[in-house]
């Protein structure tokens, strides 16, 4: 499917936008997913037709991928809002993320998107609730809406209203980030177990390298975690003071809200590890060089008394009695190896070797 019809702002699929009667409504996803919307049938339709011919048909929910300013303009039109710009949704000010402007709420949030590569990084996406409408903003396709997407098309319950749209996203958007600490709860398992390994069976610096390499993405991905459940936490707070939300949608909100709090708190301890682990490595790594270390200077001071002895005779003097002796050069070879092996047995002695 083309990418910009797939994308396009949803709009009604009958003459004159005509509005379902409460008993035939149900939602449904368009264009693939990316608008939930209530439909009527053809002919409760034109049973409807002179009633609500002035009303238009709004849809529940309208996706915006990546949209164009053309799209972006329309949808101003059409629900009389100002859209923010991609800039301003990147602004990290709490008055240019959550603000009601005429009745119509924006919110902006980042939510964390590629996840499960080297370069896990977070996008800005904002939430518009006007009048009975969701509209989403955003130019990347996380992994929630596209799980959502997927269950409101195998179950239209989901997206009655936008109030149920708005925390079914916000649901989807906690599950992933919960999924993702425990993923990571249990790789900084194995990495705990790779840095403490033995020492028999110790690694090579390669493997250090790529040691240091996991618990890197893997402190980058929790630090991007924590920054979107800050916003998310941030945005419950905001939803929290709108008297326009029903009582079911308060008790939605206050158990996401519980949610993101205790994830908070994982990823809080994940970070923690993370450091620890960091840490650890680092030490390990200090302490296989100071072994290599240990092991030149045992090496320097084992054959210094032979280099001494080798060193005297070797001056050349014209009066050295020693030069003279039959047996001279062996008793030297004799004294040059004695003194390499009394040292090396006296560090061995001492636990040093």
């Amino acid at each position: 499917m083309d990418t910009n019809e797939f994308f396009a702002p949803v709009r009604a699929n009958t003459d004159n936008g005509n509005t379902a009667s409460p008993a035939a409504s149900n939602s449904a996803v368009t264009d693939g997913g990316q608008a939930a919307e209530v439909a009527n049938t053809p002919s409760e339709q034109s049973a409807a037709k002179p009633a609500a011919a002035k009303a238009e048909r709004l849809p529940v929910w309208v996706d915006l991928h990546a949209p164009t300013p053309d799209e972006i303009h329309e949808i101003e039109e059409r629900f009389g809002i100002e859209i923010p710009t991609r800039e301003e949704m990147q602004e990290i000010e709490l008055s240019s993320r959550l603000y009601d402007e005429d009745g119509a709420l924006f919110m902006t949030v980042s939510v964390l998107t590629k996840a499960t590569t080297d370069a896990p990084q977070t996008t800005a996406v904002t939430f518009i609730l006007v009048k009975k409408t969701l509209i989403t903003v955003r130019y990347a396709d996380p992994v929630p809406f596209k799980t959502f997407i997927r269950r409101v098309k195998r179950s239209p319950s989901l997206a009655n209203s936008a109030e149920a749209v708005l925390f079914g996203l916000l649901e989807q958007i906690v599950d992933r980030l919960a999924d993702l600490m425990e993923q990571t709860a249990t790789d900084l398992e194995g990495l705990s177990n790779q840095v403490f390994i033995s020492p028999d069976e110790n690694s090579s610096d390669a493997d250090h390298r790529e040691t240091l390499r996991q618990i890197g993405r893997t402190g980058n991905l929790s630090g991007k975690a924590k920054d979107s459940l800050l916003n998310l936490h941030r945005l419950g707070l905001f939803l929290s003071t709108q008297a326009r939300l029903k009582k079911d949608a308060k008790a939605r909100l206050k158990i996401l809200s519980r949610d993101i709090v205790s994830i908070t708190e994982h990823a809080n301890f994940i970070a923690n590890k993370v450091t620890f682990l960091l840490d650890a490595t680092l030490g390990m790594i200090s302490l296989e060089q100071n072994n290599i270390i240990k092991i030149f200077s045992v090496a320097a001071a084992a054959f210094l008394p032979p280099t001494l002895i080798a060193s005297i005779y070797g001056m050349n003097f014209e009066f050295m009695p020693e030069l003279g002796w039959k047996f001279g050069y062996p008793v030297a070879i004799g004294l040059m190896v004695l003194s390499a092996v009394l040292p090396l047995l006296y560090f061995k002695r001492k636990g040093w070797l």
